[in-house]
């Protein structure tokens, strides 16, 4: 792996980890506006999300400038009109793979809802400026980091089944939710097929945007319409398994 991967690596690591120290210095700043502590601990967590994640990927991009100015061989990209199509493609296999997964976690007796989604639309509640980090600079950087990383540094020593499920995997585990790991990995293994099928990570980074732009904003503004069309499909899938 190139020694700037692991830096980015790390990078990313410090952002996830940086709330420990940012959160408190946040409330610190702004204990002076005589808020209540507790709307003050929630909208110090949001500030610094937004905060931490625009640090992060200005430094990442900044660290992976060398890797994106590298010439790539065009035979092994899609071309421009069907990287398009995956783009868009890829937005209805993401959500298709998400609710197989939750069926099947369901089947297991998994809760449906996601706690981190959950906590992450409570945080757009109070700062709507989160939505940008949720729909736009988090897939940003787990693309980067899972799939051009992470995956392309194992696809070049295992097949594609191998390197996009340990980094599917790796991908679930990150977010914290073990009993929707199931539901990470795929959706992980989806983003890492466009990403091999078009050897373009915008695909995949598109795709991924969309895909969590849709859920964010039909959860937020549709949320309970939402939650009785997933019930229906989850049953009808259900059924057929």
């Amino acid at each position: 792996m190139k020694k700037e991967y692991w830096f980015v690596i790390i990078t990313y690591i410090a952002m996830q980890l940086s709330s420990i120290v940012g959160v408190p210095i946040f409330m610190l700043i702004g204990s002076s506006t005589g808020m209540p502590a507790d709307e003050l601990e929630v909208k110090s967590a949001a500030y610094w999300i937004v905060f931490s994640f625009l640090v992060a990927l200005s430094l990442i991009l900044l660290l992976m400038r060398k890797d994106m100015r590298e010439k790539i061989d065009r035979k092994d990209q899609a071309s421009i009109p069907m990287s398009i199509f995956w783009a868009i493609a890829g937005i209805f296999l993401a959500l298709f793979s998400q609710t197989i997964a939750g069926s099947i976690e369901q089947m297991l007796g998994v809760e449906s809802e996601s706690e981190n989604t959950q906590q992450l639309i409570s945080l757009i509640y109070k700062v709507p400026l989160v939505i940008f980090v949720t729909s736009v600079i988090g897939p940003i950087l787990e693309e980067i980091i899972f799939r051009k990383i992470i995956f392309g540094s194992l696809h070049k020593r295992f097949n594609f089944f191998i390197s996009a499920l340990l980094s599917s995997v790796i991908f679930g585990l990150a977010h914290g939710e073990f009993e929707h790991l199931l539901l990470y990995t795929a959706m992980g293994f989806t983003f890492a097929f466009l990403y091999k099928h078009t050897g373009r990570i915008l695909v995949s980074i598109c795709a991924h945007v969309a895909m969590n732009t849709l859920v964010i904003v039909f959860q937020v503004v549709y949320r309970e319409d939402i939650e009785k069309m997933l019930d229906t499909a989850q049953a009808f899938i259900g059924g057929l398994l």
